[in-house]
């Protein structure tokens, strides 16, 4: 491949604005509704997460609010008095009047309540990670794809909706670093690790918990579960570390930029394996196909304090907590959220700055682009074929560190042909009485 990018494929690509977007044929609401009425919205889980997205939502209809936190949901129910209120999301999304569906959970729920949101024909905008295996991720984006032409899905990686992504994409699918061929990606939040926590009694009146634990193994109450989302999500059985979490965001960056899909291959390190709780530090390390604008591709991950080894001439790591580097023939792309920086190896003979009809178009907003979506068809950057392969990709690094080997991966079977002791770690169990895709 000659290191000038062909720009044709970099054109078409980022008119597409990411991979699996998809019109919608058909708009929103029930039969004979114009899009320019207001969604009717349930919200599954209105504190922490719930009230940011309710914050975007908050101009169309709430009719619904669900938590298994009573004082939670007594706290929304002031902001929507008219609103039916629920403690189960099963009986939630019975409600006969929704239109769409905002999924706020823990993490270990997500994809129970967008699969079923979805297979009752209602859109759907998920918190990250959209699942919390593998196997959940792939239903969740199969289900998306038997009804991507009526339903507006949205995964909350708010971060993509950024001009500041955009211009990164632009800059790499453009050629300013060359032919690309590598990125490294971290964060270097510290996550505690320990066991399951031991019994603290019967939980208070006002907590459910028996909803909390949900479809997951069951464990006694304690309030410590309950801190925040980097306590429980520190658990196999509610959460997926820091690459479920902020690998969500992080990797997306590199996802998105170099139009990834599947690996070929997977493996990754950590700290010694617990049966209850994720790392407290991984590395990992994907290989992704050639597509039609660019060869193979590797993808690194690094978190607990772990940071890539580039030349320190790049960028002086130690003081970045977190990031993305994308190496190219011809230079460097260093950036976070909110900034970027080109380093080059030479002069800039080999770019040419696309022209203003090139460039992606801004967003609406992460919440907004849903709403539309839901209204007018549009399409949805983070829809859940897009974001499921993402946090099917992102956790498949959890299979590889767990079974201690690196995989093959052969994507369309959702196996590791090489280690069939994988499938336990691909798969999850669940308690009787709950179903993925009810």
């Amino acid at each position: 491949m000659n290191s000038q990018i062909n720009r044709r494929s970099f054109l078409k690509h980022s008119a597409a604005m990411g991979s699996g977007i998809t019109l919608l044929k058909s708009g929103i609401l029930r039969a004979g509704n114009s899009p320019n009425e207001k969604l009717n919205i349930a919200v599954i889980g209105v504190g922490g997460r719930g009230q940011a997205s309710i914050k975007g939502v908050k101009e169309e209809n709430i009719v619904a609010l669900c938590d298994v936190n009573e004082k939670h949901l007594a706290e929304a129910v002031k902001q929507f008095p008219e609103a039916e209120t629920y403690f189960d999301w099963r009986k939630c999304l019975e409600q006969k009047n929704l239109d769409a569906v905002i999924c706020a959970t823990t993490d270990h729920t997500h994809a129970f309540v967008n699969v079923w949101a979805m297979n009752r024909g209602l859109h759907v905008y998920s918190e990250k990670p959209l699942a919390n295996c593998v196997h959940e991720a792939r239903v969740v984006r199969e289900t998306y794809l038997k009804n991507k032409d009526k339903l507006a899905t949205q995964m909350g990686t708010q971060i993509h909706a950024s001009d500041n992504y955009r211009r990164m994409v632009e800059l790499v699918r453009g050629g300013a670093i060359g032919v690309p061929k590598k990125a490294q990606i971290w964060c270097s939040r510290l996550p505690a690790g320990g066991e399951y926590l031991p019994d603290a009694g019967p939980a208070p009146d006002y907590m459910h918990w028996d909803l909390w634990i949900g479809p997951s193994p069951e464990h006694p109450f304690n309030p410590g579960y309950l801190e925040n989302c980097l306590t429980w999500n520190l658990y196999w059985d509610f959460g997926s570390g820091q690459i479920g979490d902020m690998g969500s965001h992080m990797i997306d960056m590199a996802y998105w930029t170099l139009d990834l899909r599947f690996p070929t291959t997977c493996e990754a390190k950590g700290t010694p394996v617990s049966s209850d709780t994720c790392p407290q530090w991984l590395t990992a390390e994907w290989d992704h196909p050639a597509n039609d604008w660019r060869p193979a591709v590797k993808v690194e991950w690094y978190d607990g304090g772990k940071k890539p080894g580039v030349p320190s001439k790049v960028f002086h790591r130690d003081e970045m907590f977190k990031g993305i580097i994308i190496t190219g023939d011809q230079g460097w792309l260093v950036a976070d959220y909110d900034y970027r920086i080109l380093m080059l190896k030479g002069d800039m003979t080999h770019y040419h700055s696309p022209q203003p009809a090139d460039l992606i178009p801004p967003s609406a907003g992460q919440h907004q682009e849903w709403i539309n979506g839901c209204k007018n068809g549009t399409p949805t950057l983070c829809n859940f074929d897009y974001s499921g392969a993402l946090i099917e990709h992102n956790l498949l690094a959890l299979v590889a560190y767990r079974v201690g080997q690196p995989l093959e991966w052969e994507a369309e079977n959702l196996k590791a042909t090489n280690c069939p002791e994988a499938d336990k770690y691909i798969y999850k169990t669940y308690r009787e009485g709950w179903t993925l895709n009810g």
